[in-house]
């Protein structure tokens, strides 16, 4: 993740931490282990930044997190489709401001389209 996007993220989730929100960072990918073993966090490509819920009503939510500039890879917009044929709260967010409608709204898919 590029830099930018890492100091995005981890504005938005001090913001929805503060927000009456838990939030988890989450990875994807495999990294090959000191001793040469491969290990694998398990979640699938294209798995959003964040995921979490609100405490007012135990709603999980997933946000993509970009740069201003940062469009989302196709796997990610597999992922959006999922999310959003299943009505789950979920966005695209550039920021904090942006992470906090996506959440208060209830918002499937800001951002992505």
């Amino acid at each position: 993740m590029a830099s930018e996007e890492h100091e995005i993220q981890k504005r938005i989730q001090v913001a929805l931490s503060q927000h009456k929100c838990s939030v988890f960072r989450t990875n994807v990918g495999k990294v090959q282990t000191i001793d040469h073993r491969w290990f694998d966090t398990g979640l699938p490509q294209g798995f959003p930044d964040l995921m979490g819920f609100r405490w007012v009503d135990n709603q999980i939510f997933f946000i993509e997190v970009k740069s201003k500039t940062g469009k989302p890879r196709p796997d990610q917009i597999r992922f959006h489709e999922f999310l959003q044929a299943h009505n789950v709260i979920h966005g695209l967010a550039r920021s904090e401001k942006d992470a906090l409608m996506i959440v208060d709204g209830g918002l499937q898919g800001y951002g992505f389209n």
